[in-house]
């Protein structure tokens, strides 16, 4: 009986130890993907354009098929904050220089070595930082000339903005090339231009760095919260918004206060309700505006040959997508709360009557047209015309031409539509396109 305890002791320690070694096994192989994600992902990130990092992240999970956090743990790789015994190493070089100052001899240039070692083990750990933030990792050589510290790192990796990474690199760039311009040039007035422009980019940088808080404040926690509830929820109120938050932010703050803090980041209130375009339609407005005039607007002209496109949305959802359309767009003319002609919701339009207005809203929208492309290529020709032919005798046939065929492509599908009432003669319609005018 003691010899088959004493057998199974050591089967049983026998057992430890193999799982020890899976075990150890098991982490190294963790440890190796870890490290070949991360060059992956510092080799994927190499050419990429500047962009939100919230948007890195997604095309890097949807590349490689991995959920967001593995791609997010992928992407971060800024190193620990180099600091000895919780002193960061400038206010220890700082110190060693003043005890330098009351050592004489060998001992004083033993002490040296020591801080001269320092500084160069600190100046390659400031350039890991920088290798690792992947946005900032293309413009290191400008970089050099701002005069950063470990802080300004530190602000520079937790921007994930796109504006605010673009203004960052536009400064760097700008500060860049007045010093490059400098290079061979004598004192000069040439010389002095380039040198307040070089001053004015390195000021702009600090501004920037200045906007950034490594702590942010609880103001901004707040409308990043009340920002990702109303595009998540369009039309949530502001008592829901206070009611989602989480308890630190919801004892600090008001329905009151996120009424203001909503209205002063720019989000459209409609009676107590919230709404916002999200990022993705910001970024592709001509195309959304496209497939919204697709939907639900129209591209037409009146009698006078006058061009007209409009949107047209219901309700109060409607309206505040219209004065976000309004914002995103910059032109075009609002008519809120109408009453339609069936008596049911009130109807809001955007309208677009100026020619320069329709004329950059359909140029900009012409590549992303799915069925209204050709009324959009009647009215840029009509405007053209009117604009730039006037004089030649065929203007008014032209005018009158493009007239019909607007008519045509907003009719072609009503097989109810008294063609002869517009004098149209639909076999011959493909003589009035070929008849463009858009090339005299």
């Amino acid at each position: 009986m003691v010899i088959q305890s004493e057998v199974e002791e050591q089967d049983a320690k026998d057992l430890e130890e193999e799982a020890e070694v899976l075990r150890q096994k098991s982490k190294l192989t963790q440890r190796i993907e870890e490290i070949q994600n991360k060059k992956l992902a510092k080799d994927w990130l190499t050419n990429r354009p500047i962009r939100s990092h919230e948007d890195i992240v997604k095309d890097y999970a949807n590349e490689y098929e991995l959920n967001l956090s593995d791609a997010k743990k992928a992407l971060t790789t800024y190193p620990e904050k180099y600091e000895i015994q919780g002193n960061d190493v400038p206010s220890i070089v700082k110190e060693m220089r003043m005890y330098r100052r009351t050592l004489k001899g060998e001992k004083k240039i033993q002490f040296t070595n020591a801080i001269d070692n320092l500084i160069t083990g600190y100046s390659d750990y400031l350039n890991k930082c920088i290798d690792n933030i992947y946005w900032i990792q293309k413009y290191k050589v400008p970089l050099c000339n701002m005069n950063y510290n470990e802080t300004d790192l530190i602000k520079l990796n937790i921007i994930q903005d796109e504006d605010m990474r673009r203004r960052v690199v536009d400064a760097l760039c700008k500060n860049w090339e007045a010093n490059l311009d400098n290079k061979d040039i004598k004192y000069s007035k040439e010389h002095s231009s380039n040198l307040k422009k070089a001053t004015a980019a390195k000021k702009e940088f600090k501004a920037i760095l200045k906007e950034t808080s490594i702590n942010p404040s609880t103001k901004s926690l707040v409308k990043s919260e009340i920002l990702k509830a109303v595009c998540t929820n369009p039309g949530i109120s502001a008592r829901e918004i206070h009611d989602s938050l989480n308890k630190s932010l919801h004892d600090k703050t008001s329905p009151q206060i996120i009424a203001k803090l909503a209205t002063e980041d720019n989000i459209t209130g409609i009676d107590g309700s919230y709404y916002k375009f999200n990022d993705d339609i910001k970024k592709n407005i001509w195309s959304y505006t496209a497939a919204f005039i697709d939907s639900d607007g129209y591209i037409t002209m009146d009698k006078n040959h006058n061009p007209r496109v409009g949107l047209v949305a219901t309700g109060d959802r409607g309206k505040a997508f219209m004065l976000e359309m309004k914002k995103s767009l910059g032109i075009g003319r609002l008519h809120l709360d109408q009453k339609s002609p069936q008596d049911t919701r009130l109807v809001n339009r955007l309208n677009f009557y100026s020619a320069n207005d329709v004329k950059k809203l359909l140029t900009k929208c012409m590549p992303h047209f799915r069925m209204k492309g050709p009324n959009a290529k009647v009215l840029l020709e009509l405007i053209k015309i009117k604009k730039h032919n006037k004089k030649e005798e065929w203007y008014p046939q032209r005018k009158d031409e493009l007239f019909k065929l607007m008519k045509y492509h907003n009719h072609r599908d009503n097989s109810k539509f008294d063609w002869h009432e517009w004098d149209i003669d639909i076999d011959n319609i493909n003589k009035l396109e070929e008849n463009s005018k858009m090339d005299v």
